[in-house]
């Protein structure tokens, strides 16, 4: 696997906004989201009826917009903050 150029391992620059909610700024697509996952668990942030769906606080809401919306649609809204 070294060597190969694999999307999700190439480091990338994160906006100041994702900055706020996962702490660093640069990580790999997979550094981001498990950061921001464990950003949404440590403050409670997944609907209690559906955990599929996520709450976003004021922090998270700046990344993913304020309303809720479900963990697949997460992705793609993260990834508007990576450069």
């Amino acid at each position: 696997m070294a060597g190969k150029n694999n999307a999700l391992q190439k480091p990338v620059n994160v906006s100041s906004e994702l900055q706020a909610v996962i702490g660093v700024a640069t990580a790999t697509r997979a550094q981001v989201t498990s950061k921001v996952w464990e950003y949404i668990k440590a403050n409670g942030l997944q609907d209690s009826k559906d955990k599929r769906q996520i709450n976003p606080d004021a922090k998270l809401g700046a990344v993913v917009g304020k309303d809720q919306l479900s963990m697949f649609k997460m992705t793609a809204a993260v990834s508007k903050h990576l450069s």
